[in-house]
């Protein structure tokens, strides 16, 4: 084995074979002009966010509490209520994307999760009531079978027209 230099030698020693280690890394961060750019390697930006996003999830935040807020302000037959007609509005967006129909995508989230909230705060009711998961199921199948099929609100607004 050829003689190495010290210096050399301490860098190569730790690493197999003597394959060089990866240069160290440094954090640093550097603001300007309203960018936040985190520099993981010497002379490399990996990523850079913009401040306004963070002011955009706040705003975000606060709407998705304001909006729970109002849903705990409802009664139950409210909620219920609400939840069909939601469940026909997704039902609607199902036969326009099936239609290729033009629609917004986002929209599938967006009332799955407000249908999501609604049956959470209806099932947090359940539980201050003392009714068990094996009852609740059973609540549920109840009024399922009770629905009455009408028409979501975008179609009645679109008849009174």
């Amino acid at each position: 084995m050829a003689m190495m230099p010290p210096a050399a030698a301490s860098s190569l020693a730790s690493t197999p074979r003597g394959i060089a280690a990866p240069p160290t890394r440094t954090a640093s961060l550097c603001i300007r002009l309203g960018v936040v750019t985190a520099t993981l390697f010497a002379g490399l930006a990996a990523a850079s966010q913009p401040v306004e996003r963070h002011a955009a999830v706040v705003v975000a935040m606060a709407k998705r509490e304001q909006e729970l807020e109002g849903i705990q302000a409802m009664t139950t037959e409210q909620l219920e209520e609400e939840v069909v007609d939601l469940k026909g509005e997704l039902f609607l967006l199902r036969l326009k994307r099936s239609a290729r129909q033009e629609f917004k995508n986002s929209e599938f989230g967006r009332m799955r999760k407000r249908i999501a909230r609604m049956l959470t705060v209806k099932r947090e009711r359940e539980t201050e009531q003392g009714i068990n998961k094996r009852l609740s199921r059973e609540l549920d199948r109840k009024w399922k079978q009770g629905i009455v099929v009408r028409p979501p609100p975008s179609l009645r607004e679109n008849k009174e027209e």
